[in-house]
């Protein structure tokens, strides 16, 4: 028997507490019943969002809530500016110009954080520029954003500013309402500790006044429809019953905790999880702003990195992730995301160091768990 740890950025575990809630008989989502149900849904997700703007429920994967972000505020032909920093970055210029609008890009070499001065300096090019586009955390390379900073940027502009804070939400301490954030999406299989399968999305009011000129054509996605229903606690089409009492689930859990003490969380465990890598040696991948929901290690030289991400799950049953693209075979990557605690990040330093001795490569065992237990244990 081989028990099984899922410590990859997404999807993540689910807490029993989700598990029993989805597992209660299904009920109609057009029903009296729930009603109550997706009412404190969006009223959780006001808090976890920190806003007061409508969160949107959808049926989808955050990518949806990436894809309605563009069709439904803006128009084909439109400019817009993506930063893109890794593959999440470039999925919004792949999604922005599918719907035929004119992207620029502020391009940021893997493993360093976009520059608000180039954001702004971007901007003062080209005064047409109707959107900016920014992952909070980009997962491919665990490196956050300076969302805040870039805020500012955008804010003295006409410019929307979208953030897919998919992987950063619950993980950093993201202010929509108090930054000047204008669409913001997350997804249900991150730091909210659920299955695939919901995206949430926060609108501000000057969105959805460009929501009015919009003339991208949009079906399942609608916007305007979905915050519609969502003011009669329904969603436009079939809701995702079971998830939705899931996630009332799941908050509940995280207001428990108190939002700080999330952050603070996921901050010890980020610091415990890179301090173990680098006292085996070990380089992390960011060369700056490292992410709270996962950490990017480089391989050493002579192990590919595949080769550790594989060992981990096969041998040891510890679900990491691999490197994406250019990245494959040069990183892996072990998340801290959500449903995730003290012995999780000790269980990933300590299946890394086994892995690294297994593969050949010298390591004093112990050694990494040493660090992380220090930091874990103030």
């Amino acid at each position: 028997m081989q028990k099984k740890y899922l410590l990859a950025p997404g999807p993540t575990p689910v807490p029993p507490e989700a598990l029993l809630a989805m597992a209660m008989p299904i009920i109609h989502h057009r029903a009296p019943d729930f009603l109550p149900v997706l009412d404190s849904a969006k009223k959780g997700l006001q808090w976890l969002y920190q806003t007061k703007n409508d969160v949107l429920i959808l049926c989808s994967t955050g990518t949806g809530g990436m894809d309605g972000a563009v069709s439904n505020f803006l128009s084909p032909g439109d400019d817009v500016l993506v930063i893109n920093g890794g593959k999440f970055g470039e999925r919004w210029t792949k999604i922005c110009q599918a719907y035929g609008m004119k992207v620029e890009e502020v391009l940021v070499e893997w493993g360093y954080a976009a520059k608000p001065e180039a954001v702004e300096a971007a901007l003062k090019k080209n005064p047409k520029i109707k959107a900016v586009f920014v992952q909070a955390n980009e997962t491919s390379t665990g490196v956050y954003h300076d969302v805040k900073s870039i805020a500012a940027v955008v804010k003295k502009t006409d410019a929307l500013f979208v953030v897919d804070a998919i992987s950063a939400l619950v993980a950093h301490d993201i202010r929509t309402d108090e930054w000047g954030i204008d669409v913001m999406i997350g997804g249900s299989q991150k730091g909210v500790m659920l299955p695939p399968g919901l995206a949430f999305v926060s609108v501000s009011d000057k969105a959805w006044k460009m929501a009015d000129t919009a003339k991208t054509p949009k079906f399942y996605f609608n916007f305007k429809k979905e915050r519609e229903n969502l003011a009669k606690n329904q969603t436009l089409f079939t809701s995702p019953v079971t998830l939705i009492i899931g996630l009332n689930a799941c908050i509940k859990m995280l207001q428990d905790e108190g939002l700080e003490n999330v952050f603070k969380r996921h901050d010890k465990l980020a610091r415990a999880t890179r301090a173990g890598a680098l006292a085996l040696g070990l380089k992390l991948f960011p060369k700056e702003s490292p992410s709270n929901a996962l950490t990017a290690i480089e391989a050493p030289a002579g192990v590919d990195g595949q080769a550790i991400y594989k060992n981990l799950r096969e041998k040891y049953g510890i679900t990491g992730a691999g490197g994406q693209d250019k990245l494959k075979g040069k990183i892996f990557r072990i998340a801290h995301l959500g449903y995730a605690d003290t012995f999780d990040a000790i269980t990933a330093i300590a299946g890394i160091e086994m892995v690294l001795k297994g593969l050949g490569h010298p390591v004093k065992l112990g050694t990494g768990v040493g660090a992380a237990q220090e930091i874990l244990m103030k």
